[in-house]
């Protein structure tokens, strides 16, 4: 074990006030943990030494002093809190032990993803996740009162309304059905965000024959996507999905979910934020645009389409990703399972096209991402077009309860940034 140093110790190493040292922490500059039992912080002797190692070759700047010939940042005074030694500049840096993305490839507490979503299903690729294994795989059951309760509101809701909506919807019925939401023990979290994952599924329209009360997560919502019983390599396509999209490192949504968690909101509440994320149509909601234009492809072929997005100068929806310049492993697994599909084997052909429209001789070739593979799947399988949106946002709900939990041993509020101010300044008396 790496020795360990309190608040106390820390602030006299490094020469500074107690206060300081907990703005070290916030900035991502020290990591720190709970002390056994609860209060204070203990941090990294190794870091500390790093640090005030940094600090002798570039010691901080007393409060409100500028270095020598500098004027203090414009719109700021001089004696401006901000700029002292209390609030240490640089970007928060969020350590994670979740998931790595390195060489084109996505890895799952050190286990590549591809991998695991071939060998396992959700339930235990979410344990994985969660550092429990795979051997005991995570029970995603609803307690039968809440499952009353989301059936009972989701029955009340408008016809018409979208499914990502029911979402959102869900986890706020599930938040305030919890009288023990604001117990942030680690066990208590994922315990409840076991049951909420079920209830996200339980409170969409089932639209499809029961699986029966001991199917899968993939099985249930199968039931709630799909009009008629899946086939076994139509299951095993979904099941694989969710867990290809289990979590992304620092994703916007997962940044949500995180700054939410820094401010000790409750799982709930985190689960909402990154709900809220995947709203956007360049993150979450990225399907359903990929859906729509591989429908054109396979009614009017892929170069007409292409050159129409192109002349109008929109993007042409899941093709590319800044993380995978030589193609999304995600997508690559995920097509593969479509193939296998009734006419899985057509879309993916008309997925391959698309690619070769997109990316003419001469320029560097543009491939599909996660959220083509995704409208690749709904297509193949009969789903309706926000299939995809709602098996992403399913998928993700455990990655950000995984992060929740990492962020809850942070010190709270560290993902506080600050603006440059570019509006009119004060009058002055």
């Amino acid at each position: 074990m790496a020795e360990r140093l309190t608040t106390q110790q820390v602030a006299e190493q490094l020469g500074v006030k107690v206060e300081t040292v907990y703005a070290y922490a916030s900035r991502g500059q020290l990591s720190s943990e709970r002390a056994p039992g609860g209060k204070g912080s203990t941090f990294d002797a190794r870091e500390v030494a790093e640090l005030a190692a940094r600090g002798r070759r570039a010691p901080l700047r007393p409060p409100g002093q500028a270095s020598a010939g500098e004027p203090p940042a414009a719109g700021r005074s001089a004696a401006d809190p901000w700029t002292t030694a209390a609030w240490p500049g640089g970007p928060v840096t969020v350590r994670t032990g979740l998931t790595l993305i390195e060489n084109g490839r996505l890895h799952y507490r050190g286990r590549d993803a591809v991998q695991l979503a071939a060998e396992h299903g959700f339930e235990a690729a979410v344990a994985w996740l969660w550092g429990l294994g795979t051997d005991a795989p995570v029970s995603l059951r609803v307690p039968p009162a809440t499952a009353e309760a989301l059936t009972r509101a989701a029955a009340a809701l408008p016809a018409g309304i979208r499914l990502p909506d029911r979402l959102r919807i869900s986890a706020t019925v599930a938040a305030a059905l919890d009288p023990l939401r604001f117990d942030l023990r680690e066990q208590t979290v994922l315990a409840a965000g076991a049951a909420l994952i079920a209830g996200m599924v339980e409170a969409l329209p089932r639209t499809a024959p029961d699986p029966g009360p001991d199917a899968t997560l993939a099985a249930r919502l199968w039931s709630r996507l799909a009009t008629a019983a899946p086939t076994p390599e139509a299951l095993a396509c979904l099941d694989r999905a969710l867990v290809l999209l289990l979590d992304h490192e620092l994703a916007v949504s997962t940044v949500a979910a995180r700054v939410a968690a820094s401010a000790r909101a409750h799982p709930y509440a985190v689960v909402s934020a990154g709900l809220g994320a995947t709203d956007g149509p360049l993150h979450g909601a990225a399907s359903p645009l990929a859906h729509r234009m591989l429908a054109e492809v396979l009614a009017d072929g892929a170069v007409p389409v292409v050159s129409d997005y192109l002349r109008t100068g929109r993007a042409i929806p899941g093709l590319g990703h800044r993380l995978y310049p030589d193609g999304d492993p995600r997508a690559v697994a995920l097509l593969d399972a479509v193939a296998r599909l009734d006419g899985g084997a057509v879309v993916v052909r008309a997925v391959a096209e698309v690619e070769a429209a997109a990316g003419p001789a001469g320029r560097p070739a543009l491939r599909a991402n996660v959220d083509l593979a995704l409208a690749a799947m709904a297509l193949a399988a009969g789903l309706p077009a926000e299939a995809g949106e709602v098996v992403f946002a399913v998928a993700r709900t455990p990655g950000w309860l995984a992060h929740a939990v990492e962020e809850y041993r942070e010190e709270p509020l560290r993902m506080r940034a600050r603006a440059g101010y570019t509006g009119p300044r004060p009058q002055q008396s």
